[in-house]
């Protein structure tokens, strides 16, 4: 390995690498199961008195839970391009080559935030415009 990657990888500490590899899975895995049990808590509340209906502190809950982790996932990303530019010397993405292990999971990390972001905006957006119970039946 020359001596200036090792400079640029010697740059970027393991915990960031991590963070922006594992940061969004682990927030789109909280928010499909985060989600599922809001909704259960926010529709069996009044089942007892006649009929489902949403609590609304419960959707206030969940819009607050899927914007926090929609946002860590956004930093995961930023953090994982920032980590892949500075292991790659500041190349073009689309004519990227991994050739440290390092810069193998920073550009990885990156595409694993975008698609896990939208998965975790896709979940989240019907809970906030359609009713909760709704969904549920």
């Amino acid at each position: 390995m020359s001596a200036e990657e090792t400079n640029r990888a010697s740059q970027v500490t393991r915990s960031r690498l991590w963070f922006g590899f594992t940061a969004s899975a682990i927030a789109w895995a909280a928010v499909g199961i985060a989600g599922p049990l809001i909704t259960w808590q926010a529709c069996t509340h009044h089942e007892q008195l006649g009929g489902a209906s949403a609590h609304p502190a419960m959707r206030a809950l969940n819009i607050v839970i899927t914007l926090v982790l929609l946002a860590v996932a956004v930093i995961a990303g930023v953090l994982s391009y920032k980590n892949w530019r500075d292991l790659s010397g500041g190349g073009r993405l689309y004519q990227s080559e991994a050739k440290t292990p390092q810069e193998f999971l920073a550009f990885i990390g990156i595409f694993i935030s975008i698609t896990l972001g939208f998965g975790i905006l896709w979940f989240g957006l019907p809970l906030t415009i359609l009713a909760f119970c709704l969904r549920t039946r």
